[in-house]
């Protein structure tokens, strides 16, 4: 599958930015992509494009050609969930986390995975900005919030767990959207986030050229920043994984099986799965 970007805008509005997880105003020219590019923040080293879009007009690309994207993929998109769910043992805690309270899905575009979570058994809420899809999941019965989280008024403490599927890198405030989702979650519950992995192999040989170094990402992460700021945030860690060693078509299948395997033993693949849990006590 392709990754979906839109290009960016006449009509767009950047500014340059301090980090936008540690605040940081010294940065290093990472990855110029033309029209857009990539830095390396001096103090925490997180990767993030520096001048950046403007939270409003970040918002706006999300419109009908994101939302057919999203039809078009869904079934492989949610078979791949099910398979980061697998990484993170979720079928072995699932009973006990679906008796305790609700999931909430993050971006859950047109609601395929919150319509396979109640199909077994959960009270799953959705939120996504892009109101045409949203629209779709409701149209399928799916209860979704159609704003951004941190306007979404929700009750602290109310969900048993919280998933995001490559929802971060899109954020201005990746940071707060982390706190945000440890203030809804009750204590002991769990946090499953998913997203692009500026360590991974492909990365470090691609570069600007990297599938992941496309305009709609606004910071991207290693797989020991991630965990970091969730550190940061108040999480304890459960369990990480990468996986994707080689994108689908730049290696005979046999090889790309072999590249996918040895990725996902190794750390070093394209994509990250990180859980964790909200403290007891927190």
């Amino acid at each position: 599958m392709k990754t979906y970007s839109s290009l960016p805008g006449s009509g767009e509005s950047s500014r340059t930015i301090p980090c936008p997880l540690c605040g940081g105003e010294e940065f290093r020219p990472r990855w110029d992509c033309g029209d857009f590019r990539f830095v390396r923040c001096g103090s925490c080293g997180v990767i993030y494009q520096n001048p950046q879009i403007i939270p409003d007009h970040a918002h706006s690309r999300y419109g009908e050609e994101y939302c057919a994207y999203e039809r078009d993929n869904e079934a492989s998109f949610l078979n791949l969930m099910k398979l980061g769910l697998g990484d993170a043992r979720f079928y072995d805690w699932e009973e006990d986390y679906r008796a305790r309270g609700p999931v909430l899905d993050i971006g859950c575009a047109t609601g395929a995975l919150i319509g396979w979570l109640s199909g077994r058994g959960w009270r799953a809420e959705g939120l996504e900005i892009c109101a045409p899809s949203a629209a779709v999941a409701r149209s399928r019965g799916c209860p979704v919030y159609e704003v951004p989280l941190e306007e979404a008024g929700l009750e602290d403490g109310r969900y048993s767990l919280i998933h995001a599927s490559h929802v971060i890198e899109h954020v201005n405030d990746p940071a707060s959207l982390v706190s945000q989702v440890h203030r809804l979650l009750m204590p002991g519950g769990r946090f499953i986030c998913v997203t692009p992995n500026t360590a991974s192999l492909q990365a470090l040989l691609k570069g600007g050229e990297w599938r992941s170094a496309i305009a709609d990402h606004l910071v991207l992460f290693s797989a020991g920043r991630l965990k970091a700021l969730l550190r940061d945030r108040g999480f304890s860690l459960l369990a990480w994984k990468t996986w994707g060693g080689a994108p689908a078509g730049t290696l005979p299948l046999s090889l790309k099986r072999m590249a996918d395997r040895a990725a996902k033993r190794g750390g070093w693949g394209d994509v990250v799965l990180v859980m964790a849990e909200k403290g007891l006590r927190n």
